[in-house]
């Protein structure tokens, strides 16, 4: 070759790609060697090329060179100002050849021709679940790290990814950016704004083949199926103890650890779950998106509105398998069961007593304590529990909100009601196991005399 005269193309001798300039063909290479030539002098991170690094280094001087003409909007580099003024334009140049779908990003194109092929190539070498995006293997990767990169700068709580935090700090703010274009309801999660506006539709996307309830997202329903399969895959290794769903033995390990991670940042309150935590905030910020057309009481979520509505309708879904009894909750069916199990998973440790239920044992441990938390306001009298109090105010008022429904007669207690219907049914529950003879309440036969040696 002549002195002077530049090669029209160099070739790449891994892949054979060609390209025009030789410095073009160095910096491709190092996709093959994996060499980083180019090292930040902050952090030590490694790039292969100099303009990943310039940008990476806008990361520790905060420097965002790159402004939105349209919204002022800055960024540190300009691909993400192109990305970013499509919000604006509306343009969607990346069409997929199967389907037709269109999307702002190439990226977003990849990862939705996933869905065509089932291609899943990033798999986690921690218990092999494979994704269609290496972001989210990353961010996967997190729950067995436990790595929470992301924390409020007002409250301190770190999030395992940086769209939770963002939802979070809408909190502190009061920001609900997702606006309902039909009646202007303002949301701070596009979810909760999705869910709305299947209420407001009354569109229900996702049905049980088994029973026909329906669900507004995949999750709730498959949570739902459960209940039909009776598959508990999630075994508890400290007592055995198998669940249908993964939060729940997380929940029942709590009882054992007795550990509640999560805390408000509004009221300080802790709670076992993540979305028991989720499901309190609501409390504050009063989002109930969920009305009962019977009533038009509201709810926060969909499963307390589908408990409540049979309230109206009676309906009891979960059924005792030993002794028939059904129950409209399937927590009550679980209290329920340990009257035939004898289970008593809540123990005392203060005196190791044991209960069936986590309230009996709150109770129970005021015993230990003497702590009187409920006050009356007009005697000063102090009781353990909340209903124990409702129940003692009565005497100040002379409220009697029980009534028989047979004869008009009121109680200012549900027991002393049912007591009083036996009357009228006839109903005799309470059995002598020496003669057989029943009787209206507990405890009267062996007062009158009968039996006694």
């Amino acid at each position: 070759m002549l002195k002077g005269i530049r090669k029209s193309s160099y070739d790449c001798d891994f892949c054979e790609k060609s390209f025009s300039l030789k410095h073009c063909l160095t910096s491709h290479k190092r996709i093959h060697t994996g060499e980083k030539p180019y090292q930040c002098d902050i952090c030590g991170k490694s790039f292969s090329q100099n303009s990943n690094l310039i940008t990476h280094k806008y990361i520790h001087t905060g420097k965002k060179p790159y402004q939105c003409d349209i919204c002022g909007k800055s960024f540190s580099q300009n691909g993400s100002v192109i990305t970013h003024k499509r919000i604006h334009t509306g343009e969607k140049p990346y069409h997929c050849d199967i389907c037709g779908q269109s999307f702002s990003h190439n990226s977003s194109l990849i990862t939705h021709k996933y869905i065509h092929g089932g291609e899943k190539p990033y798999q986690c070498d921690v218990c092999d679940q494979s994704f269609s995006h290496n972001c989210s293997l990353i961010t996967h990767k997190r729950i067995h790290t436990g790595e929470k990169p992301y924390q409020c700068d007002i409250c301190g709580q770190a999030f395992s990814q940086n769209g939770n935090l963002i939802t979070h700090k809408r909190v502190h703010t009061g920001e609900k950016p997702c606006r309902c274009h039909v009646c202007d309801k303002a949301f701070s999660r596009k979810d909760l704004l999705i869910k709305h506006k299947c209420i407001e539709a009354k569109e229900t996307l996702y049905h049980c083949d088994i029973c026909g309830e329906s669900f507004p997202d995949s999750g709730t329903l498959t949570i739902h199926e459960q209940v039909h399969s009776g598959e508990k895959p999630y075994d508890c290794d400290i007592c055995g103890k198998s669940f249908s769903q993964n939060n729940e033995l997380t929940k029942h390990k709590c009882i054992h650890t007795k550990e509640k991670p999560y805390h408000c940042d509004i009221c300080g309150k802790s709670f076992f779950l993540n979305h028991s935590l989720a499901s309190h905030k609501q409390s504050h910020t009063r989002e109930k998106l969920y009305q009962c057309n019977v009533c038009d009481s509201a709810f926060s979520f969909s499963s307390s509105l589908i408990r409540h509505k049979r309230v109206h309708t009676g309906e009891k879904p979960y059924r005792c398998d030993i002794c028939g009894k059904s129950f409209s909750q399937s927590i009550v069916l679980t209290r329920h069961k340990r009257i035939h199990t004898g289970e008593k998973p809540y123990h005392c440790d203060v005196c190791d007593k044991s209960f069936s239920l986590n309230l009996s044992l709150t109770f129970h441990k005021r015993s230990h304590t003497r702590e009187k938390p409920y006050q009356c306001d007009i005697c000063d009298k102090a009781f353990y529990k909340s209903t124990d109090l409702i129940r003692h105010k009565r005497i100040h008022t002379g409220e009697k909100p029980y009534v028989c429904v047979v004869c008009g007669k009121s109680f200012s207690d549900s027991g002393n009601l049912n007591k009083h219907k036996r009357i009228h049914t006839g109903e005799k529950p309470y059995h002598c196991d020496v003669c057989g003879k029943g009787f209206l309440q507990t405890g009267y036969h062996i007062t009158s005399g009968d039996h006694v040696q």
